[in-house]
């Protein structure tokens, strides 16, 4: 998306969207502790987890995580294909819970929890963009460009639940007590 950066939390088991946002600024790190208080205003709950790339990766963010105690497994630098240096390149002295994270991550390795990101959000924006046929925005304007993100996400949950749930065409879920409002045919 051109000149707009979306970013998503998704729920690991099923892939369901449960926050989205949009931004105009191409830094990924101002968007982590939004994203994190959007799931816990619709989930009326906070994560226990949270997981995301280096560009999530920053001393205020890990700071507001460890104080919301939500376990982070934020990569602090871009590591090499298959390299084992979770920090990269980067120089992580004067940065203590950076470094704390770097060693957290090495320690663990390829059992390392931050490793999921690639399995639940990664796909996700696979599934947007190839899938769906999502390569460009027609709106215009940060709110119309944010409506039809909110769209996007919200297409893609539909599809997700009709998965998981699964509807016939008497508008009945397969399993039993899961119900679409407004279609007829099936009772509660």
């Amino acid at each position: 998306m051109q000149g707009y950066n979306g970013q998503i939390a998704v729920d690991a088991a099923y892939q369901v969207i449960v926050a989205h946002r949009l931004v105009t600024n191409s830094a990924d790190h101002r968007a982590l502790v939004p994203l994190v208080d959007d799931v816990r205003a619709h989930l009326g709950r906070k994560p226990r987890e949270v997981s995301g790339d280096a560009g999530f990766a920053n001393e205020a963010n890990l700071a507001a995580l460890k104080k919301r105690r939500i376990t982070a497994y934020l990569a602090p630098g871009r590591a090499r294909h298959g390299g084992a240096d979770a920090a990269g390149r980067r120089r992580l002295t004067k940065m203590p819970l950076m470094s704390a994270m770097a060693a957290q991550l090495k320690r663990t390795g390829r059992r390392s929890r931050y490793r999921l990101r690639k399995q639940v959000v990664e796909p996700v924006f696979g599934q947007v963009k190839q899938a769906r046929g999502f390569r460009q925005l027609l709106l215009r304007g940060l709110d119309q460009v944010g409506g039809e993100w909110a769209m996007i996400c919200t297409a893609h949950n539909l599809l997700k639940l009709e998965q998981v749930c699964g509807v016939n065409q008497d508008g009945c879920g397969r399993q039993s007590g899961w119900w679409l409002p407004g279609l007829t045919g099936c009772g509660a």
